[in-house]
This record gives C-alpha cells, sequence and structure tokens, in this order.
C-alpha cells in the first residue's frame, strides 16, 4: 500500500467553526417567534369568536393560564431582543463611521506625503486634487479663475513629476499605496512600531 505525502492531505483545521452572530441571533429568536405567534393567534382567535357571537367550548383554566403567561414572557423578551437588536446596530454604525473617518485620514495623508515627494507647488497641489475628485479641465479652470490651457499645463507638470500619463495612472498610485499598508494605516499600532512609509520610485508604475 503506497504512503500518502503529508504534502497532500488537506491542512487540519484551526479549530471549531463559529456561526456569524446574525445566525445565532435568528437561531435565538425562531422559538420566541413561534411562542409569540402561537398566542397571538389564540388571543386574537378568541375575540374573533366573541365578536362573531361564535360559541366555543371553554378551555382549562390551566392552559388559559399559561398562555397568558407565555403571551407576557414573549412580549418582555421580543423587549430584551429588540434593545440588544438596537444596541447592536448602533454599535455597528459606530465602527463603520470609524472606519470611514480612518480611510479619509489615511488618504489625506497619502496624498500629502505623495505631493510633498514630487514637490508639488501650491497651484499644482489644487489642481492635482480636483483631478483626482474626477474634475474636469474646465470644472477645474472655473474653480480656480484660470483658463484651461493653465490647467492643462499644470496638469502636465504633474504627470511628468509624478511619473505618469494619464489621471487614472495618477489615481491608481494611491490605490495602490492604501492597498499595499492596510496595516501601517488602518490599525492602532504606534507609528513607532511602523517604520517610515514606502516611498514609490519616480518613474511611472
Amino acid at each position: 500500500m503506497a504512503l500518502t505525502d503529508p504534502t497532500d492531505l488537506p491542512p487540519a483545521p484551526q479549530g471549531p467553526l463559529r456561526r456569524p452572530a446574525w445566525l445565532n441571533l435568528r437561531v435565538a429568536l425562531l422559538p420566541l417567534f413561534l411562542v409569540q405567534t402561537v398566542t397571538a393567534l389564540f388571543f386574537v382567535s378568541d375575540i374573533v369568536f366573541a365578536l362573531l357571537g361564535i360559541e366555543v367550548a371553554p378551555i382549562n383554566w390551566k392552559l388559559r393560564e399559561a398562555m397568558e403567561i407565555s403571551a407576557a414572557l414573549g412580549l418582555v423578551l421580543g423587549l430584551v431582543f429588540g434593545a440588544q437588536a438596537l444596541l447592536s446596530a448602533r454599535h455597528e454604525a459606530r465602527v463603520a463611521t470609524e472606519k470611514l473617518r480612518r480611510a479619509s485620514t489615511a488618504f489625506a495623508e497619502l496624498l500629502s506625503e505623495r505631493f510633498a515627494e514630487w514637490r508639488l507647488t501650491a497651484a499644482e497641489r489644487e489642481v492635482a486634487l480636483f483631478a483626482i475628485k474626477g474634475l474636469t479641465l474646465a470644472e477645474i479652470a472655473g474653480l480656480r479663475a484660470t483658463s484651461e490651457g493653465t490647467v492643462k499645463a499644470q496638469t502636465a507638470s504633474i504627470y511628468r513629476k509624478a511619473g505618469v500619463s494619464t489621471r487614472s495612472q495618477l489615481v491608481s498610485i494611491f490605490i495602490e499605496d492604501l492597498m499595499d499598508e492596510p496595516t501601517a494605516r488602518f490599525t492602532d499600532i504606534p507609528a513607532s512600531t511602523i517604520g517610515p512609509p514606502r516611498r514609490a520610485a519616480q518613474g511611472g508604475r
């Protein structure tokens, strides 16, 4: 019998699989939903039969009391789970806002670093920022109260200093920087342990 090469075996699982939080919440809410549904149908049918004058055999008082207790517990648990879901949603919103703030801060830092590295003038920095935002030459000229020819010349100077030839290549520099340095820019690691930011060569990418 041939021995199997250990390198051909699939890697062993590192630990037990964990269910997503939303799946655990659904599993926990399912019994509560069933209890609330049964008790609601019971009391609604009781009211409807009384309004329509339909006589039904009275149920055992112990069963009715159990149904009332179940309904009360269902309402209380519904309030508890509802409050928990609200707190969870607020926490996720705060986390998303913080991530967006960090991303905005990281991008602003990249812009400042690159503009300083390329030694752009104040006017070129402003034009470069507008270009990255997707504004046309005419729109940039209108915002800066200058001619399109001046903006075109400044754009050409920016491309030359950055080592690119198109606007898409200019934008790709910052996208690559954000993708290449996620740890240094999106975690709480102290700056002293990260080291200086990576600098790209002056040539095109």
